[in-house]
Parts: C-alpha cells; structure tokens; sequence
C-alpha cells in the first residue's frame, strides 16, 4: 500500500449527509388575551444537545431549544425545536470526536434552530426574537471539567 494511500484512510473525515428538523412546537396558551398586555417579556431559554451513533463513522446531532416566554406570570408562547443533523466523523481520536460531536456539531446546527424559532414567532404575531450566539465550545468545555471533577470525587471516594 503506498504512503498517500495510507495516509488518505487516515486522515481526519468531516462531512455534513443532511441537515433537518426532528421536531417543532409552537404554542400561544393565552392568546389573544396576551396580546392585550403590554409587552415586557421574560424570556427562558433551555439549550440541550445529544448525539447518537447510527453506523460506523456516522452520527446524528440534535439540538434541543426550548423558548418560554413570559408576560407578568403569563405565558405569552412557548417555541421547541429540535434541529438535528447526520454527520460523518471518522480517524478522529476520542477527545476530538467528543468535541466534534459535542461542539463542532452543534455549532453548525444552531443558525438553523435560531432560524427555525425567529420564524415561529413571526408567525404568531410576537415582536421578533433574535436568539444570541451560542459558544458550543466554552460550553463543551464546561461540560467535559464537571465530568473530570465528578470521576475525580468517585476516584477519592
């Protein structure tokens, strides 16, 4: 087997099969009354991501953003969003299959979810909702010190 032969069978694989929508919600519990309050939301934000394996080398991403919106203690709407993506990772060792997975990913899927909740509350009616970038990498990185302080209190225990 030549050298470029070998080297191409393991150099690092990053490739997008698809991009698409696993779910969405959008609910307006207190209309049309909430449209007669004045407008002073509170805004909830919960952001989850998760992976699954599906075949060697291939794995669905999923970001999970939930949107409440409160008017004084009304709900004024609720948007979900499940924004998912098949990805083919390959020749990456453990920690940077993790991050991939866990931020290169996500990175690359939330300006859909943001997308996808900016236009559900367009249409129903609301003032626009621009969510903030995310920095899925400061959060990856959050994530992987809780785990490694968490093996290391079992580790002591």
């Amino acid at each position: 087997m030549s050298e470029a032969a070998t080297n191409e069978q393991t150099a690092p694989v990053f490739q997008i099969q698809r991009v698409y929508t696993k779910d969405i919600s959008f609910e307006t519990p207190n209309s049309p009354a909430i449209f007669q309050k004045e407008w002073k939301p509170e805004v909830k934000l919960d952001l989850d991501t998760r992976s699954n394996k599906l075949a060697d080398d291939t794995y669905e991403v999923i970001i999970s953003i939930t949107v409440t919106v409160k008017v004084e203690e009304d709900t004024a709407f609720l948007a979900e969003v499940q924004q998912a993506g098949i990805f083919t990772v390959a020749n990456l060792p453990e920690p940077q299959l993790a991050h991939a997975l866990g931020a290169g990913c996500p990175n690359i899927l939330f300006p859909y979810a943001r997308e996808a909740v900016a236009s559900l509350v367009n249409r129903g009616t609301f003032p626009p909702l621009n969510l903030a970038p995310v920095n899925f990498d400061a959060l990856f990185a959050q994530y992987m010190q809780k785990r490694q302080a968490e093996a290391a209190e079992q580790a002591d225990a």
